[in-house]
């Protein structure tokens, strides 16, 4: 697994103020982004937020801990929303991606799609979380109450 990077920064996929695809070491503040994401021109705005549960697969989870490959991340994580923006008629989407040790609760990814109709933002919602799940290099370890961990993911737990 690739080193993730330091606490204090987050890693863009783009070289603007406002990427698309972003990585963070930080909790991600929902109210703050969904302020800033808006458009006149949307009927919809649709957002999802996956957060860390107690348990998977009937294992008591205690805590989640994300690795990356931010290069190869970024970029595919970037290809994955323009192709959203390209095969939906949505206005706009971002996605941005812990990495490190969350907590249950803490929101480990949160998508967000502008479009003038909501078929269209939670088709591509849809499609976004799908997408980065299966195809972005960033790798879940799960921790148990029990002490032991687990690597687990992939494409199998898409459509968990």
């Amino acid at each position: 697994m690739a080193e993730t990077p330091s606490a204090d920064r987050e890693q863009t996929a783009a070289r603007n103020d406002n990427p698309a695809f972003r990585l963070m070491n930080a909790a991600i503040d929902t109210a703050r982004l969904e302020a800033d994401f808006d458009d006149e021109r949307a009927g919809a705005c649709v957002v999802f937020e996956g957060r860390v549960r107690n348990e998977n697969d009937g294992r008591p989870v205690v805590e989640l801990e994300y690795e990356a490959y931010p290069q190869m991340a970024l970029a595919e994580g970037q290809r994955v929303i323009e192709e959203a923006v390209e095969r939906f008629s949505i206005l706009r989407a971002a996605c941005i991606h812990r990495l490190g040790r969350l907590g249950v609760g803490d929101v480990a990814v949160w998508v967000a799609v502008l479009a003038a109709h909501r078929n269209d933002g939670f088709a591509a919602c849809s499609y976004i979380i799908d997408e980065v799940k299966s195809r972005v290099p960033i790798w879940k370890k799960e921790h148990y109450r029990s002490g032991d961990s687990s690597w687990v993911g992939g494409q199998s737990d898409v459509t968990r």
